[in-house]
C-alpha cells in the first residue's frame, strides 16, 4: 500500500513539473518573439530617424515598440506568476516529504528496536513452537517473513522519500534563482518601457507643434490615394467588362454548337440577376466542378469560368489566413479613417500602409493573374486578378512580374520602395469585384 501511494506522489510530482516547465517554455517562446518583433522595429525605428523630416511612420513604429513592450513586460509578469506558484507547490511538497520522512524514519526505529530486542533464535523458535496447532505455526512463520520484507520495504522507502526530497530542494533552488533572473529582466524592460513612452510623448509634442505641416503632408497623400483607386477602379472594370465579352462568345459558340446537334445548351440560369445587380452563371455540365463548390453562391462574369470560380472560391475560403505581402515590416496607417495623434487630422487608407525597409521583397499573396504591372501617378504598382478580387502592391521600387503573368502565393512580384515622406513603406489593398476596398487586416494571418 505505501509503494502504490509512493509512486503515486511521484508520478504527480513530475506530471505538475513537466506542466510547469511547458507552460514556462511558452512564455520563454512568446518573449523570445517579442525581442525578435523589436529588434525589427528598432532597426525600422533607425532607418526612419536617418530622415531629418518628422514623419506619422515614425510615430507609429514608436507606439508599436510601446506596446510590443508591454506585452514583453505581462509576459515576464506571467512568468514570474508562474514561478512563484511553483515555488509554493514545490515548498509545499518538501514540507510534506520532511514530514513523511521523519515518520518513517520512527516506525524504522522502533522496528529495528524491537527486532533487537528479540534477535535471539530461541525467541524466534519459541514464537513458534507456541503454536497450538500447525496452521497456526505456518502463520507465524508467514508473519516472520513478512515483518522482516515490511523492515527492508521501509528502508526503501526512506531512501526514496530522501533522494525525491533532495531532488524538490535542487528543484526549488532552480527555481529562485531563475525567478532573480526574470525579477531582473522585469527592472530592465520597466526601464525601457518608460523610456520609450518618453519617445513617443515627445514624437506626439513636435506632430502638434507641425500641425499644418502635417495637413498638407495628408493632402497630398489624399490626392494620390484617389488617384490610385480611380486607376485601379478603370482596371477592374476592364477586366469586367472583357470577362462578360469572353463569357457571351463562348455562350454564341455553345449555341451553335448546340444547334449543329439539335441539341439545346444547358444554361440555366442565363440572363437573371441577383440582388448586387451581377449576372449569375452556373458552370456548364461538361465543365469541371470547383474543389469545394459553395450552395446558392451569385457568380459574376470575373466568374465566368472554371478557374475564375476556383480562384475566388479558394481566396475567401482563405479569409483570416492569407500570407502576408512582407517577410518583415509593421503597419504604421490602419485601413479605413483614422486620426493623427495629437492633431485634429484625420487620414483615410483603402489598405494599410505598411513600413519595412527599403528594396524588400514584396510576395502575392494568393495564386492569381497579374493585370496591371507598371506606373501609376509615378507609383510602380502590381494588380493581380484572384478570380473577382484584386490585391494590388503600391509605391514599389521595382517590378518582378509581367502583365498576364499567373503567379503562386508567395511569388515575389517586385520590391519595396518609398512613401511621400522618403521612407521604406507599401500599400497594400484589396478590392472586390466592384472596386469597394476592404480591410487587409481582416484576411492576412495574425503575426504571431
Amino acid at each position: 500500500m505505501f509503494k502504490f501511494l509512493f509512486c503515486f506522489l511521484v508520478s504527480c510530482t513530475l506530471v505538475f513539473t513537466a506542466y510547469a516547465q511547458q507552460s514556462r517554455e511558452e512564455l520563454q517562446k512568446q518573449e523570445q518573439d517579442l525581442k525578435k518583433e523589436l529588434a525589427e522595429l528598432n532597426q525600422l525605428l533607425s532607418q526612419t530617424q536617418k530622415n531629418k523630416k518628422l514623419s506619422l511612420s515614425q510615430l507609429a513604429l514608436i507606439k508599436r515598440k510601446v506596446a510590443m513592450r508591454e506585452q514583453l513586460v505581462n509576459s515576464i509578469n506571467r512568468q514570474i506568476r508562474d514561478l512563484d506558484n511553483t515555488i509554493f507547490l514545490n515548498e509545499r511538497d518538501i514540507y510534506r516529504l520532511r514530514r513523511e520522512l521523519d515518520t518513517l524514519r520512527v516506525k524504522y526505529a522502533k522496528s529495528i528496536v524491537f527486532a533487537y530486542k528479540n534477535r535471539s533464535s530461541y525467541e524466534y523458535l519459541n514464537f513458534i513452537f507456541s503454536s497450538k496447532s500447525f496452521n497456526d505455526a505456518i502463520k507465524r512463520i508467514t508473519y516472520l517473513k513478512s515483518y522482516r520484507q515490511n523492515r527492508e520495504t521501509q528502508a526503501d522507502a526512506i531512501i526514496q522519500s530522501e533522494k525525491l526530497l533532495t531532488t524538490k530542494i535542487e528543484v526549488l533552488s532552480s527555481n529562485k534563482k531563475e525567478r532573480l533572473t526574470t525579477l531582473e529582466k522585469q527592472s530592465e524592460q520597466l526601464k525601457v518601457l518608460q523610456d520609450d513612452k518618453k519617445a513617443q510623448d515627445q514624437v506626439v509634442a513636435q506632430l502638434k507643434g507641425k500641425e499644418k505641416e502635417l495637413s498638407v503632408q495628408i493632402q497630398n497623400k489624399e490626392k494620390q490615394r484617389q488617384k490610385m483607386q480611380q486607376a485601379v477602379m478603370a482596371i477592374i472594370r476592364r477586366e469586367a467588362d472583357e470577362a462578360a465579352k469572353r463569357a457571351k462568345l463562348k455562350a454564341a459558340e455553345d449555341a451553335k454548337k448546340a444547334a449543329a446537334n439539335n441539341t439545346k445548351p444547358v444554361d440555366a440560369n442565363a440572363g437573371k440577376t441577383n440582388a448586387a445587380g451581377n449576372t449569375t452563371k452556373n458552370p456548364s455540365v461538361n465543365e469541371p466542378l470547383v474543389s469545394k463548390p459553395v450552395a446558392d453562391r451569385p457568380y459574376t462574369p470575373l466568374e465566368s469560368t472554371p478557374e475564375g470560380r476556383e480562384t475566388s472560391i479558394q481566396f475567401e475560403q482563405n479569409k483570416g489566413r492569407l500570407p502576408w505581402p512582407v517577410d518583415k515590416g509593421n503597419v504604421y496607417v490602419p485601413f479605413g479613417i483614422s486620426t493623427v495623434p495629437g492633431t485634429k487630422i484625420t487620414q483615410k487608407s483603402d489598405g494599410i500602409q505598411i513600413a519595412l525597409p527599403e528594396g524588400s521583397a514584396v510576395k502575392s499573396v494568393a495564386d492569381g493573374e497579374v493585370v496591371y504591372a507598371s506606373e501609376v501617378n509615378g507609383d510602380q504598382v502590381v494588380l493581380v486578378r484572384h478570380g473577382k478580387y484584386f490585391t494590388s502592391y503600391n509605391q514599389l521600387s521595382s517590378i518582378s512580374v509581367s502583365l498576364g503573368q499567373q503567379v503562386k502565393a508567395g511569388s515575389v512580384i517586385g520590391r519595396s520602395g518609398k512613401s511621400i515622406d522618403g521612407e521604406g513603406a507599401i500599400i497594400f489593398v484589396i478590392n472586390n469585384e466592384k472596386g469597394v476596398p476592404m480591410n487587409p487586416e481582416l484576411w492576412l494571418k495574425p503575426r504571431r
